[in-house]
């Protein structure tokens, strides 16, 4: 009877685990593409502009700028604010967190939380990422 309920208890354990795994960055077929074609290399002292716009042929895609570590950073900002808003989000922790002007914060305290409608409000836009 114990055997049943630990591979019960494991088998729970490894099925809220294996929904948490997922890869660190999506694979580009295009950008391992570009990873893989011949570099060409030049002398620092043979370069003689200083700043990266006057560099010649140097492109940077809108998808390569925003690194995997970023897009990690903005989950990050969105736990915390969550964390915030349900533990102490009747001091407004995540309006002041987010740098939010101090009035409405002072009135969002006040109404408590606009009662109860802005919270909501609040917590929707934190969910959507339109919380800026």
């Amino acid at each position: 009877m114990k055997t049943m309920y630990k591979k019960a208890i494991l088998f729970s354990l490894f099925s809220i685990m294996s929904t948490f795994i997922f890869a660190s960055f999506p694979v580009n077929k295009a950008n391992v593409e570009k990873s893989n074609a011949k570099v060409e290399t030049m002398e620092i002292s043979s370069v003689e502009s200083t700043t990266v716009a006057e560099m010649p042929n140097l492109t940077v895609d809108a998808a390569d700028a925003l690194s995997p570590a970023a897009a990690s950073g903005a989950l990050d900002e969105m736990i915390i604010l969550l964390l915030l808003w349900f533990f102490i989000g009747f001091l407004a922790a995540h309006r002041w967190y987010a740098k939010k002007p101090a009035g409405w914060n002072i009135l969002f305290i006040l109404t408590f939380g606009g009662f109860g409608i802005w919270a909501l409000v609040d917590l929707v836009n934190i969910l959507t990422d339109n919380f800026d």
